[in-house]
């Protein structure tokens, strides 16, 4: 099996994910997360992904996952039937956050949500010498080919769990492979949230 520390926000996620759980992974891709899950945390996983080719894969990895919308996937389930929900560098391209993180919450008793943090100085300074939309090696999308269509910030996240009345169990931040302890929506160039309604 191919290791999931490849990935930052695979790695913190498989650190929040407690054994023998039920766990929905939104926009799952190929199914490496749920695959490591499923072997080495015994979880019950589900996962849901647009494209057919990734479909294919996560089912030959030996996962159960289904091709749909994610932001529709989450009215397929009853309440609060899984312990996780998972949403990995995914929410800033969703046409609509707050509705599929409030059926996160409906759905699933946590939710863990990672984002690249577009509060990260770097795109920051790159916005303010150009003078047009931020392109960065983090970000290297021209703004009329990139998947993203929500700029958020761990501080726009902080905001908006507290609006909402959401729980903030755990926040990791990282840049590079470094943890952020200050300074995250400067510092930071991606968040990791636990949170519960």
């Amino acid at each position: 099996m191919a290791n999931i520390y490849v990935r930052r926000d695979y790695e913190i996620i498989g650190d929040l994910i407690e054994p023998h759980t039920r766990v929905l992974d939104l926009g799952c891709g190929s199914g490496e997360l749920l695959a490591w899950l499923k072997s080495t945390k015994m979880v019950d996983g589900r996962g849901v992904e647009f494209e057919a080719q990734r479909v294919q894969k996560a089912i030959s990895r030996g996962v159960s996952v289904y091709q749909g919308d994610l932001e529709e996937a989450v009215h397929d389930y009853p309440d609060k039937v899984f312990d996780y929900v998972i949403l990995s560098q995914t929410l800033q391209e969703t046409r609509y956050p707050l509705k599929v993180l409030q059926g996160m919450l409906r759905v699933g008793k946590r939710a863990i949500v990672a984002f690249p943090n577009f509060g990260h100085y770097s795109v920051r300074v790159a916005n303010l010498i150009t003078g047009r939309a931020p392109k960065t090696e983090r970000f290297p999308h021209d703004w009329y080919d990139s998947p993203n269509i929500h700029f958020l910030t761990v501080l726009d996240f902080q905001l908006l769990a507290a609006k909402q009345g959401w729980r903030i169990e755990r926040q990791i931040f990282v840049s590079g492979d470094q943890k952020v302890t200050f300074w995250p929506n400067l510092l930071a160039e991606m968040a990791v949230f636990q949170v519960a309604a």
